[in-house]
């Protein structure tokens, strides 16, 4: 599914228009229809629907929704802006027209001109409430009069439903904006296409939940649509991975080599193997210290060990050029030793072309040797959560900042980094973003990621090429969580349930391609 900027749905929907295929008035229609439509799929009528509409299209749309409303059997009141009685929009105007000569006792219509004082209305947690303010229609920051209503729509604790957009929100960067002046819907019904900040964790409070309408873009002139940003759902990816050969054995699969663990961060070496055993990966060896041997081979039985000269931590990462994918950080550590080994492995494999899976303490010795990333082997995969990516590159002040230099480190230095979080954030060299939208909150546990790392190295090293790699790991690591979470519940979850579940989310995600 494609991310797309303000900017450029008006432009679809204006060339929509402009082709006589869905013209502006029926996009108003449909999203009044659907927006109806999805308030009845999970409000009782006996629900009181307040409408907060605004002067342009979004108001509109608002306009157009209680009317369908109150065909369905609603009490809808309509609080409708219009700034000195000459600020609305035609079909804003023709809506209300067709409101007013209403007859419904279920019905009232609010006009607020601004010729008098405007009374906030009491709402309640009984209440739903329709924002149509703003929508897609702001370039900068609410006036302080809605911002101070959007606060007090938000402290009445009613159900929201906001049309296109909360308003209050900007579709990619909102520096500056703060989140406590925008409306925090329960449910952001987005026309023809979710925006960049849907999927940025900073504005999560404002969106709530998303679902997109297809309020009638064609759909060829979407797919034409360029983009940078797209949301990867399981349905998308599914064709990517390849059944296995009836005939095939373990030396097919190829071999993966996790360097991994030190004295009291065996489990992360544990994680990180079992996610690779578990994601197909024909061998799997576990380079770390001595010491670790009982361990990995009582825990990870089909993984091999090799062990370290070192007895407490990693000290040296020779010796990977005879394996197909090399995942190196989960819970190394920091030592002076470990970090020389850490940028001999860089070179050696940068100067061979081979791209390493980078995780964890790793990227953390990279943040205390900098220069060690001109050495990262291109097309290499850095998995950050957003603490190491500051600690690498410093500190950013939002998502989007954080994402715009994820995507400027991975151009300059031709690299695959991964952002995790809710929507993990695929960012690639060539600029394009690919966030995931599989997962859980359950998946918020010590080792989560860990298990990532091994599911990457399992498919590189099965001839993936790392951008596949990275976006099947991904949505195989997040269906994997969603089974997890089904079995244990949000709070529950360890990441050894995640890896155990990397089979069956394979073969989940595989059938949604099957006919």
């Amino acid at each position: 599914m494609k991310i797309l900027s303000n900017d450029e749905i008006r432009s679809l929907e204006q060339h929509a228009a402009e082709r006589g295929e869905t013209g502006v008035g029926d996009q108003i229609a449909n999203a009044g229809m659907l927006t109806a439509r999805e308030i009845a799929a999970r409000w009782d009528p006996s629900v009181p629907v307040s409408v907060f509409a605004g002067w342009g299209n979004n108001g509109a749309d608002a306009l157009s929704a209680a009317a369908n409303l109150l065909d369905a059997g609603y009490t809808v009141t309509v609080y409708l802006f219009s700034i000195k009685g000459k600020s609305l929009s035609s079909h804003t105007r023709v809506l209300r027209d067709a409101l007013k000569a209403r007859t419904d006792e279920a019905l009232t219509l609010h006009v607020i001109t601004g010729r008098e004082s405007f009374i906030m209305p009491q709402l309640t947690e009984g209440d739903l409430v329709v924002d149509g303010l703003f929508g897609s229609g702001l370039t900068g920051r609410m006036p302080r009069v809605f911002e101070q209503m959007a606060q007090s729509i938000n402290d009445s604790g009613a159900a929201i439903v906001s049309i296109d957009m909360p308003s209050g929100l900007l579709d990619e960067d909102n520096t500056g904006n703060s989140v406590e002046n925008m409306i925090h819907a329960t449910l952001t019904l987005a026309q023809t296409a979710p925006r960049l900040s849907f999927v940025l964790a900073d504005y999560a409070d404002a969106v709530g939940e998303w679902k997109v309408m297809d309020i009638g873009v064609p759909a060829d002139a979407l797919r034409a649509a360029p983009f940078s940003f797209f949301v990867t759902r399981p349905s998308a990816i599914s064709r990517l991975l390849r059944p296995r050969a009836p005939f095939s054995s373990k030396a097919d699969y190829g071999s993966a080599l996790v360097i991994a663990g030190q004295t009291g961060m065996y489990g992360a070496a544990v994680m990180a193997a079992t996610g690779a055993l578990r994601a197909g990966a024909g061998k799997v060896t576990v380079h770390s210290a001595a010491e670790g041997m009982t361990v990995l081979q009582t825990a990870v039985p089909a993984a091999m060990f090799r062990a370290d000269a070192n007895a407490t931590h990693v000290t040296d990462m020779t010796g990977t050029d005879r394996y197909d994918a090399v995942a190196v950080g989960s819970g190394i550590g920091t030592a002076n030793d470990t970090l020389q080994a850490l940028e001999t492995l860089l070179k050696t494999n940068n100067a061979a072309g081979r791209p390493l899976v980078i995780d964890a303490d790793a990227l953390n010795c990279i943040a205390l040797k900098p220069m060690m990333l001109d050495y990262v082997p291109v097309l290499s995969v850095l998995t950050p959560h957003a603490g190491e990516f500051d600690r690498m590159f410093g500190h950013q002040e939002s998502d989007w900042q954080r994402l715009e230099k994820a995507r400027s480190i991975a151009a300059f230095n031709k690299v695959i980094i991964v952002l995790k979080g809710r929507f993990t954030a695929i960012v690639r060299p060539d600029g394009k973003v690919f966030f995931n939208a599989s997962g859980s909150p359950a998946m918020a546990t010590p080792g989560s990621g860990d298990v990532l790392t091994g599911v990457i190295a399992a498919l590189m090293a099965q001839g993936y090429k790392p951008e596949k790699a990275t976006m099947l790991a991904c949505c195989i690591h997040g269906v994997a969580g969603q089974i997890a979470a089904a079995d244990h519940g949000d709070y529950g979850v360890l990441a050894t349930d995640i890896a155990d579940n990397i089979g069956r989310a394979i073969r989940q995600i595989m059938a949604l391609s099957k006919p």
